[in-house]
């Protein structure tokens, strides 16, 4: 498996360097933040246009087009403000952790009753958000005993339902990015959630934190569980085979980020991409696609060594690019604040 190469190819470098507070917050804005939505929101109308024609589990042009659209998914989910969080839409697109197995159980509700909800898009947005998004398309497509209940044909309307709805929500957090709120980041002050062009980019560094917490502590700690019990099937998106994949994917966007936030100190960005490098290449050594190895106490030492090589990257985020961007020590990402 080559994951390097894949994502290389996801990044968007900032060629402009930046001077002060504002000018962090534009190349951002420009070069990282709107490249991801505009890439999430075509593959989310490809995933729905081939829905249309190409509803079967079974088929490789819908597979295909769900692989890209996660993809897309996974390079801009550490984007949890603004657009993404108005009307619960990143929630929506992505119901993960389900710690309660609450999705499986929605939508065999849905397909043990035809429930007509996923005949009409306006309606299917109001249903329960753990039968929507990248993880209830995943047990559709994936799963066998979800694919083996109720009839063929509701079933094909409900894939065509969640594609429709992740293409609608993927548009709709675009266009509030195109529509108003990047101009909310980038002209801080009366008006703005954001008093200062200082605070704004506290808040692209508030996404970065939370990316790497999510990849560390959620996409390996829940698999990793503990050594007596450690937990494989809790592992994300393991029915599509893509859990290592979002991980490498989550850390080349973060690489690309951090080095923005990192540009007025030049040694400072060294050493983050360096760190992520070494992330990266430890997910590329790894070859292991649903992370089944944490059973494996031999296996299990590479998929922690990978967790500890993060785990780097946000001990250099936290004492070194926190101070630098002004952010006060004990910051966490996970408090909302």
């Amino acid at each position: 498996m080559r994951l390097i190469p894949l994502c290389l190819a996801l990044l968007l470098p900032a060629t402009t360097f930046a001077q002060t507070a504002g000018e962090t917050a534009q190349i951002a804005v420009t070069q990282h933040i709107l490249p991801r939505y505009e890439a999430l929101a075509k593959a989310g109308e490809t995933l729905a246009t081939t829905a249309q024609s190409e509803c079967s589990p079974d088929a490789p042009a819908l597979t295909a087009a769900y692989s890209d659209a996660f993809d897309a998914w996974i390079a801009a989910s550490h984007l949890r403000f603004g657009p993404s969080e108005a009307q619960d839409r990143a929630f929506a697109l992505a119901f993960w952790p389900d710690t309660r197995g609450i999705t499986p159980r929605a939508l065999a509700a849905l397909i043990d009753g035809a429930d007509p909800v996923a005949r009409d898009p306006s309606a299917f947005a109001g249903v329960s958000i753990a039968a929507r998004g990248f993880y209830a398309l995943e047990f559709l497509l994936y799963d066998p005993e979800i694919r083996a209940m109720g009839e063929a044909e509701y079933r094909c309307e409900l894939v065509r339902a969640v594609a429709t709805d992740i293409a609608a929500l993927s548009a709709d957090i675009l266009n509030g990015w195109q529509g108003g709120y990047a101009d909310k980041i980038l002209n801080t002050g009366q008006g703005s959630p954001y008093r200062s062009d200082e605070e704004a980019v506290q808040e692209l560094f508030k996404a970065l934190t939370f990316g790497l917490e999510i990849t560390s502590d959620t996409r390996l700690g829940r698999p990793l569980g503990t050594f007596d019990k450690p937990r494989p099937k809790r592992a994300e998106a393991w029915r599509a085979g893509r859990s290592l994949r979002n991980i490498a994917l989550s850390l080349a966007s973060l690489d690309d980020l951090a080095g923005i936030l990192a540009q007025r100190d030049t040694e400072l960005q060294a050493r983050l991409k360096d760190a992520f490098r070494i992330a990266i290449a430890d997910a590329e050594a790894l070859d292991d696609p649903i992370l089944a190895g944490v059973a494996d106490p031999l296996k299990r030492l590479r998929v922690e060594s990978l967790q500890q090589s993060i785990n780097q990257v946000r001990e250099i985020v936290r004492d070194d690019l926190g101070p630098e961007l002004g952010v006060a020590p004990g910051f966490n990402a996970m408090d909302g604040d």
